[in-house]
């Protein structure tokens, strides 16, 4: 399998292993994340569940866009999503991340650049 190949999934699961039965199988044509947009989303999605940010998160693959959702806990809405709409690469970019309130944070062409924004905040530092 190489790097630019689609990873199709089955279902949009949640790591629970709950099943959003709603939408069905992925069909032709869906927009998915590839396996380096993956590892990168998931590199930092690792990050924040160990400092106990984040706990759960769901993948949906659409007709146009890709959305990868993050949970404090699998029960609230996404505190964040992060999508991938090739539709939009040529204007703001085809990465946005959008914040529980609907505001986009951050918006581009690199998925690496648009995940920064999620690493923001402030850490406290013991001497």
């Amino acid at each position: 399998m190489s790097d630019t190949e689609p990873i199709i999934l089955p279902l949009a699961r949640k790591a629970s292993g709950a099943a959003h039965l709603a939408e069905g199988p992925p069909r032709r044509g869906d927009i998915s994340f590839d396996r380096r947009e993956l590892t990168q989303i998931l590199s930092v999605y690792g990050r924040k569940v160990a400092s106990g940010e984040w706990r759960d998160y769901a993948i949906d693959t659409l007709r146009e866009k890709a959305v990868f959702s993050v949970f404090r806990r699998s029960s609230e809405t996404p505190l964040y999503r992060i999508e991938k709409a090739p539709k939009l690469a040529r204007r703001q970019g085809a990465y946005s991340v959008i914040a529980a309130t609907g505001l986009i944070l951050k918006r581009g062409h690199d998925l690496a650049r648009v995940l920064r924004a999620l690493d923001r905040g402030l850490r406290l530092v013991q001497a």
